[in-house]
Order: C-alpha cells, then structure tokens, then sequence
C-alpha cells in the first residue's frame, strides 16, 4: 500500500472517527451486499464559492453599520410590504 495515499485515507478516516480497519470492513461488507464497489462516503466540505459566501456573510454580521432583523416581519416592515 502507497504510504502517502494510507497517510491521506487515515486523515480522513479519523475526521469520521473510525480507523482503518473499521474502514475497510464497511467496505468489504457493503461491497459483497451491492455485488459491487457500492457507496460514497464523504466529508460535507462547501466548494469555494459557498466558502466565500459564508466569508461575506460573516464580515457583514460583524458590520455595526448593516441593519439586522430579527423576524421576517421586522423586515418587511422596514421594506414596506
């Protein structure tokens, strides 16, 4: 096994919090159950877009100078509608 694709695996893995081992046995079983290389599992991390939009939103909650509302309705208010 290629040392630096274990190390990368590993990383992962423990982010889900379980080991190697445990990893490979889902694998195993889930592949003789699908007949087949048979799921995805994978960390939620947002693409760069969704990194930036929550970047912006963060600078602006931060901004005493940018209206907040508490309710929709407080905001309608402030719209007029």
């Amino acid at each position: 096994m290629d040392q630096s694709i274990k190390n990368q695996a590993e990383e992962i893995f423990n982010e889900l919090d379980i080991n190697m081992i445990t990893a490979v046995n889902m694998f195993l079983r889930t592949t003789i159950r699908e007949h087949g290389i048979p799921f995805d599992l994978k960390l939620d991390i947002p693409n760069k877009a969704t990194i930036e939009a929550i970047k912006k939103r963060r600078r602006m909650m931060s901004d005493p100078t940018i209206p907040k509302y508490s309710s929709i309705d407080e905001l309608k208010a402030t719209l007029d509608i």
